[in-house]
């Protein structure tokens, strides 16, 4: 498996980001789903990579940088086809996103989650994620939870 930076508008892309889309919209209603678009991550303050197992793209995960609150990356678009679930792609792509904002000077990493996701919540927490109040543009929902790590934090 290697792991690199891809650009939204790829075939294999657009498929992960509509399979993520229908993954929100079967457990969250639209409204709550603050999901970045296929133009919003085309845009300079994001980093988007891509999991490749066997040459086939099994995941993506983008860190979108972001001062509106102090200056952070975001975590967004977390996403790992079913098929590829299990083999620890998730913990590769974030380590990824974590090193390319300690690289980029930035030692916060953020992230919304939602309370019908677990699997998701447990590996943010095994990765030394807390919970925290909502940041930037974010209001408080009883669905979503707000997580941040200290890049300084980790080791290496």
């Amino acid at each position: 498996m290697y792991i690199q930076k891809v650009m939204p508008n790829r075939d294999d892309v657009r498929g992960i980001l509509s399979a993520s889309d229908d993954y929100m919209y079967s457990l969250y209603p639209p409204e709550t789903n603050n999901l970045e678009s296929e133009e919003s991550l085309m845009k300079d303050n994001v980093h988007l990579v891509g999991a490749f197992v066997r040459g086939a793209l099994a995941g993506i995960g983008a860190v979108k940088m972001m001062d509106d609150d102090g200056q952070y990356g975001e975590i967004k678009r977390m996403f790992v086809l079913d098929n590829y679930r299990g083999l620890g792609i998730s913990r590769q792509i974030m380590d990824a996103l974590h090193q390319y904002l300690k690289h980029n000077g930035v030692s916060i990493a953020r992230l919304e989650t939602g309370v019908n996701q677990p699997e998701s919540i447990g590996l943010y927490q095994t990765l030394g994620y807390r919970v925290c109040e909502p940041y930037g543009q974010y209001q408080s929902h009883p669905l979503s939870i707000f997580m941040e790590l200290d890049l300084n934090s980790l080791d290496g």
